[in-house]
Protein backbone atom coordinates (compact mmCIF):
# COMPACT_ATOMS: atom_id res chain seq x y z
CA UNK A 1 0.00 0.00 0.00
CA UNK A 2 1.60 3.21 -1.14
CA UNK A 3 -0.19 5.57 1.24
CA UNK A 4 -0.67 5.23 4.97
CA UNK A 5 -3.80 7.37 4.91
CA UNK A 6 -6.77 7.30 2.58
CA UNK A 7 -7.36 10.71 0.98
CA UNK A 8 -10.53 9.93 -0.91
CA UNK A 9 -12.30 13.18 -0.04
CA UNK A 10 -9.44 15.20 -1.50
CA UNK A 11 -9.37 13.00 -4.59
CA UNK A 12 -13.09 13.47 -5.40
CA UNK A 13 -14.23 16.65 -3.61
CA UNK A 14 -17.13 17.22 -6.03
CA UNK A 15 -18.74 13.96 -4.92
CA UNK A 16 -18.41 14.69 -1.21
CA UNK A 17 -19.63 18.29 -1.58
CA UNK A 18 -23.15 16.92 -2.07
CA UNK A 19 -23.21 15.16 1.31
CA UNK A 20 -24.02 16.37 4.79
CA UNK A 21 -21.59 15.54 7.62
CA UNK A 22 -23.37 12.34 8.66
CA UNK A 23 -23.51 11.04 5.08
CA UNK A 24 -19.88 11.99 4.48
CA UNK A 25 -18.68 10.10 7.58
CA UNK A 26 -20.70 7.02 6.60
CA UNK A 27 -19.26 7.01 3.08
CA UNK A 28 -15.69 7.55 4.27
CA UNK A 29 -16.02 4.76 6.86
CA UNK A 30 -17.43 2.37 4.27
CA UNK A 31 -14.66 3.11 1.79
CA UNK A 32 -11.96 2.99 4.47
CA UNK A 33 -13.04 -0.49 5.60
CA UNK A 34 -12.20 -1.90 2.17
CA UNK A 35 -9.16 0.33 1.69
CA UNK A 36 -7.56 -1.06 4.85
CA UNK A 37 -7.85 -4.51 3.26
CA UNK A 38 -5.99 -3.35 0.14
CA UNK A 39 -8.93 -2.27 -2.04
CA UNK A 40 -8.44 0.91 -4.08
CA UNK A 41 -11.84 2.53 -4.72
CA UNK A 42 -12.36 4.02 -8.16
CA UNK A 43 -14.23 7.21 -8.94
CA UNK A 44 -17.14 5.02 -10.01
CA UNK A 45 -17.13 3.25 -6.62
CA UNK A 46 -17.14 6.57 -4.77
CA UNK A 47 -19.82 8.05 -7.01
CA UNK A 48 -22.10 5.05 -6.55
CA UNK A 49 -21.73 5.11 -2.77
CA UNK A 50 -22.22 8.88 -2.49
CA UNK A 51 -25.26 8.67 -4.77
CA UNK A 52 -26.73 5.99 -2.51
CA UNK A 53 -25.87 7.87 0.70
CA UNK A 54 -27.62 11.05 -0.45
CA UNK A 55 -30.67 9.16 -1.72
CA UNK A 56 -30.15 9.75 -5.44
CA UNK A 57 -30.36 5.99 -6.04
CA UNK A 58 -32.01 3.18 -4.09
CA UNK A 59 -30.43 -0.06 -2.85
CA UNK A 60 -31.51 -1.98 -5.95
CA UNK A 61 -29.79 0.52 -8.26
CA UNK A 62 -26.68 0.55 -6.07
CA UNK A 63 -26.57 -3.25 -6.25
CA UNK A 64 -27.08 -3.19 -10.03
CA UNK A 65 -24.26 -0.68 -10.50
CA UNK A 66 -21.95 -2.62 -8.18
CA UNK A 67 -22.64 -5.90 -9.97
CA UNK A 68 -22.01 -4.29 -13.36
CA UNK A 69 -18.72 -2.81 -12.16
CA UNK A 70 -17.64 -6.17 -10.71
CA UNK A 71 -18.49 -7.88 -14.00
CA UNK A 72 -16.42 -5.35 -15.97
CA UNK A 73 -13.48 -5.76 -13.59
CA UNK A 74 -13.65 -9.55 -13.85
CA UNK A 75 -13.71 -9.32 -17.65
CA UNK A 76 -10.63 -7.09 -17.65
CA UNK A 77 -8.84 -9.56 -15.35
CA UNK A 78 -9.75 -12.51 -17.57
CA UNK A 79 -8.52 -10.72 -20.67
CA UNK A 80 -5.29 -9.70 -18.95
CA UNK A 81 -4.76 -13.34 -18.00
CA UNK A 82 -5.39 -14.43 -21.58
CA UNK A 83 -8.63 -16.25 -20.83
CA UNK A 84 -10.91 -16.23 -23.87
CA UNK A 85 -14.69 -16.52 -23.75
CA UNK A 86 -17.69 -14.91 -22.17
CA UNK A 87 -18.49 -15.30 -18.52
Amino acid sequence: MAESQMKIEQQYPELFAQLNDKQRRAVVQSLAAGWHEGWEPTREDVENLTDYARGAIDAAEYDRRSAAAAHRAAEVSRRAAGVVGAA
